[in-house]
């Protein structure tokens, strides 16, 4: 029988692949809405998919260890002993898994002390007998004895499970010059990490496969020993009895009595429903259709769910649209497609039916009435719809809900980026999509009216499943925001290209002379932005001690570098890390300069579903990344003017914002009474701490207070707070204790937020926007520390982000309401930037001032710092 005729018996190590997948992808990315771990059960499940579609198996099963103790613990205490203990998020997974291949059909093979190697060598030596082409799938080395012209190892080539290399006799005696049942030979004489087998000392590789293939046998190498020279031969004949014992424990069994026979494990349809429901459980949304392709697998459309199907779209003249819109009832969903920035065509959709149009002048005349109405409309991703509209000359009103923003808010760690994926997570069905592969798709994708439709149902399912509070910040807070972001990214801010022409070309000049000077440093000139270079100059020609170790060396990065320097400090270190500012500096501004559009105005994009506590972020370019409060950052925001047609920009921020917050929150008398004293906070707080009049509060101690009061905002500990000061461990410690001994509201509400939040499984902000944290239960001792200091945050960032946006959108609403020609233009951290239109300050002052101001009820007050200017750095304050 040739191979190819040969049935496949695919046998999988399942714990080892799944733990590798567990480590390989992050766990942050692979949580269930109810805290489940499931990133070695997607990566192991993932790789299997693609196994069964390449390969094909005829035959198959999967084998899972039933604990660590087996014989061979038994006749060695010590094997496997220095294996951490087994991750909880890992843990939980295993039983998971297990119902996964239960729904897929693929049998699940254990056995009493034994590993699950050796149930693979027990199957892969009857396989072969009996004719099978056997592949074993394992992350154990061990596995390469089992390799012969009949079994081929597929073995991981990196950390992970992404990428399998395929061992075959030439494969394992090119990489290990031995052929594969010598390889528990070599292992023998030099020892398993892993498994916690010291080998022969100064015995490696190398050494172990030359003797080898000397004495032809590990039994000859040993029975030869005292011709062996030199130390390695007195370290062999030392160590005998642990090569001997080696060889014992890696000899995997072949005859483990188990239940099936290869032939008893040929491939069975999958059980469709299982599938979908564990897959469901899991919020696997993609795996399920790579499974049913992989296996060829065509599902009863009576097993399917019952999912409603799409109506037809009406197609729409620009007569008829007023009479659709007349006769539809409740809300009406909407998706405007572009091209080119303006809008192309319009679907619209009830519950039961939908139509769609062409965008021309005719239907612009009869749409644009509608849209811009207060007529309660429903969209997904509505921002660039609505600046499509405004470009087109019409607007869109009464836009009550988007999909894509509920979903972030239900979400805020995992938010769903397309309407595929809430489709799938809201009503489990397939939005029907064009695969974007093909250049004439076999399958159209859902038309504008049909994504309507769609988006309408989802929404219908998420009003329902959100809590209250939550569905007010949608509609309060998030909807009304979402207009005010699309006037600012349309109308833009003006910027100076000369002035960012002339910084980018000083920083350059500044940047090559600190290269010349670090070269002359060290005597050579070097690629400045090569890791790789860099650690040769730091820690080989310099000698300076090593920083955190990574895959490719030693640490480069701003952070390990800064350490570096104040540590051991050398002044070609100092010319790098100048270099690394200048440049970096440079690439800020260059973002700048090519996002100038020929309205000579930067048109940024605000994501406003980009962090998981509210706060807004920008992109093409980036705003945020701006410095603030350095000779470089006046430099760059001085490029931003004041627009032709406009007579100052106005600024705004809130002072303290956050310590204002954790007064409110904790309602530490302390705190309320330094606000309301209107006393400088961190002088206020100095006194208290160090025991002095507020006069007395040095700079120093000023900058300690200030520290500590932010520090706590953020979960800083006594070390952190010791390494950002430069002060004793022992000093920041006192410092903490003689802080909270006056202000010890604040430690109660720090403490007993996280407390809540681990009950809950989420912290709230004073509005209601929920963040959840499934780790503050974990016991793993990172994962939930890291939880602990989020958690702590999250409340007071969270709120500080909406009063933001409650007063951005109340300034927005109250700028258009007194038809003032004034717009807001920028939204970055706490501050607001507006361009104030001629003889119009008075009037936006006012507002701006009562916007803010008024966004919150807090038990301290809001304190607003105003600045006019001509561009934004002098309009600062």
């Amino acid at each position: 029988m040739t191979d190819s005729a040969k049935p496949t018996l695919l046998i999988v190590d399942g714990h080892s692949l799944a733990y590798r997948a567990f480590y390989a992808l992050p766990i942050e990315n692979f949580s269930t809405k109810d805290g489940q771990h499931t990133n070695g059960i997607y990566g192991f499940l993932s790789m299997l998919i693609n196994l069964i579609k390449a390969e094909k198996p005829t035959h198959m099963a999967v084998a899972f260890d039933t604990s660590r103790v087996s014989f061979r613990t038994r006749e060695y205490a010590e094997y496997k002993a220095t294996r951490s203990e087994t991750p909880a998020e890992f843990r939980g997974q295993i039983p998971l898994l297990q119902e996964c291949l239960a729904a897929m059909s693929i049998p699940v093979l254990t056995a009493e002390d034994v590993e699950a190697d050796d149930i693979l060598a027990t199957l892969a030596t009857q396989g072969a007998a009996e004719g099978y082409n056997v592949l074993v799938c394992s992350g154990d080395r061990d596995s390469i004895q089992l390799v012969t012209d009949d079994v081929t190892l597929l073995y991981p080539s990196v950390q992970g499970v992404s990428q399998l290399k395929r061992y075959d006799p030439t494969t394992v005696r090119e990489r290990y010059g031995v052929p594969p049942e010598q390889y528990p030979d070599v292992a023998a004489l030099v020892g398993e990490t892993s498994d916690n087998l010291p080998g022969v000392p100064k015995v490696g590789e190398k050494t172990a496969v030359k003797w080898l293939n000397q004495f032809g046998s590990l039994d000859a190498v040993l029975d030869g020993a005292d011709q062996i020279k030199g130390v390695v031969g007195g370290n062999l004949r030392e160590h005998l009895d642990d090569v001997r014992r080696n060889r014992r424990l890696n000899r995997l069994v072949r005859d483990v009595p188990l239940p099936l026979t290869p032939a008893e494990l040929v491939v069975k349809p999958i059980d469709t429903q299982a599938v979908r429901d564990i897959f469901s459980r899991l919020e696997f949304r993609t795996l399920t259709s790579r499974l049913y392709e992989a296996t060829g697998t065509v599902e009863d459309e009576a097993d399917l769910p019952v999912a409603a199907t799409a109506p037809e779209p009406a197609q729409l003249s620009a007569g008829d649209v007023a009479a659709w819109l007349s006769a539809a009832e409740g809300d009406i969903g909407v998706t405007v497609t572009t091209e080119g920035g303006l809008p192309h065509r319009v679907g619209l959709a009830t519950a039961d039916a939908a139509a769609e149009t062409s965008w021309s002048p005719e239907v612009a005349a009869s749409l644009t009435p509608w849209l811009a109405s207060d007529a309660p409309k429903v969209l997904s991703d509505a921002k660039p719809q609505l600046k499509a509209l405004r470009r087109a000359g019409a607007d869109l009103g009464g836009i009550t809900f988007d999909v894509m923003i509920a979903g972030w808010l239900a979400r805020p760690s995992f938010p769903d980026k397309t309407l595929g994926n809430l489709v799938e997570r809201y009503l489990d069905e397939k939005l029907p999509e064009a695969d974007p592969s093909q250049l004439v798709p076999e399958h159209e994708g859902a038309t504008p009216g049909q994504l309507s439709w769609y988006t309408l149902r989802v929404a219908a399912a998420q009003r329902a499943s959100l809590p209250p509070r939550v569905t007010d910040v949608l509609t309060d807070i998030e909807m009304p925001t979402l207009v005010a972001l699309a006037d600012m990214e349309l109308a833009g801010v003006a910027v100076s290209h000369d002035k960012l022409s002339s910084f980018s070309s000083e920083l350059g000049a500044r940047a090559d002379g600190i290269a010349q000077g670090a070269y002359a440093a060290i005597g050579r000139e070097v690629n400045l932005g090569s890791p790789k270079q860099l650690q040769e100059v730091l820690f080989d020609e310099l000698g300076l001690p090593k920083t955190r170790k990574t895959k490719t060396g030693y640490s480069t990065d701003a952070g390990a570098l800064v350490a570096l320097q104040e540590t051991s400090p050398h002044p070609f270190l100092d010319l790098l890390l100048q270099h690394r500012e200048a440049t970096k500096l440079r690439q800020i501004i260059e973002s700048l300069d090519v996002a100038i559009g020929a309205d000579h105005r930067v048109h940024t994009t605000y994501l406003q579903t980009g962090s998981q506590t509210g706060r807004l972020s920008s992109t093409d370019p980036n705003l945020q990344n701006i410095p603030i409060r350095t000779d470089e950052s006046h430099r760059i925001r001085a490029a931003f003017e004041v627009g032709e047609g406009y007579e100052t920009l106005l600024t705004a921020d809130y002072s303290q914002i956050e310590m204002r917050i954790m007064a409110h929150l904790s309602e530490d008398p302390g705190l309320i009474e330094a606000f309301r004293s209107g006393e400088d906070l961190h002088r206020y707080v100095g006194a208290r701490v160090f025991g002095v009049e507020p006069a007395e509060v040095t700079p120093f101690m000023r900058t300690k207070v200030k520290a500590m009061s932010y520090g706590l905002v953020y979960g800083l500990s006594a070390f952190g707070l010791s390494k950002q000061l430069r002060i004793e461990q022992s000093e920041a410690k006192q410092l903490m204790t003689e802080y909270f001994a006056r202000f010890g509201a604040v430690r109660d509400y720090l403490r007993a937020s996280v407390e809540k939040a681990r009950i809950d499984g989420y912290t709230e902000t004073i509005f209601g926007r929920r963040r959840p944290f499934p780790d503050l239960s974990s016991p793993n001792r990172v994962l939930r520390e890291n939880a602990e200091r989020a958690a702590l945050n999250a409340p007071i960032q969270g709120s500080a982000a909406d009063i933001m946006k409650i007063a951005l959108l109340r300034i927005h609403r109250r700028l258009r309401d007194e038809h003032l020609s004034s717009r807001v233009l920028l939204q970055i951290h706490d501050e607001l930037v507006v361009e104030v239109a001629p003889g119009e300050w008075d009037a936006a002052e006012r507002i701006v001032r009562e916007g803010m101001g008024d966004a919150a009820e807090l038990t301290v007050p809001l304190d607003v710092q105003i600045g006019r200017g001509p561009n934004w750095d002098e309009a600062g304050h």
